[in-house]
């Protein structure tokens, strides 16, 4: 039998479903698979980057290390806003393969923490359903 879960294209915002509480308990973390942008505050709350790096380094160097790592893919330096690297999958590198859950939760970047509420393509919506094939 097939799940009720429907097939959603996180790339069109027209299939995405409305928030609701519990929503996040049977998904399969799409929200996971999009683009992940962060300010340095999260990269020092995720351990990537310590509080006197962040507070005594240029963000432009920070972000040139980081990338070197493999840890971001690209930095607005006009909004000082990092993106981080994902999986071949597309998958968050937090992402744990198997339980499709956030490894570093508590930790978790803002952007995390407010979506889909507040932080997302299409606020107040989620990316909820399998991922497409």
């Amino acid at each position: 039998m097939r799940s009720p879960i429907a097939i959603v294209d996180v790339d069109r915002l027209d299939t995405w479903t409305r928030y609701r509480a519990g929503l996040c308990d049977t998904c399969a973390a799409n929200c996971c698979t999009m683009p992940l942008e962060v300010q340095l505050s999260d990269l020092v709350r995720l351990g990537l980057v310590d509080a006197f790096e962040a507070e005594h380094e240029e963000p432009r160097h920070i972000a040139k290390r980081l990338q070197k790592a493999r840890l971001i893919d690209h930095f607005n330096h006009k909004n000082v806003v990092f993106t981080m690297a994902r999986r071949a999958s597309g998958d968050c590198n937090f992402l744990d393969p198997k339980t499709r859950l956030c490894t570093v939760y508590d930790k978790r970047p803002e952007t995390c923490r407010l979506h889909p509420q507040k932080k997302s393509p299409k606020p107040g919506f989620c990316a909820y359903g399998r991922r497409a094939a």
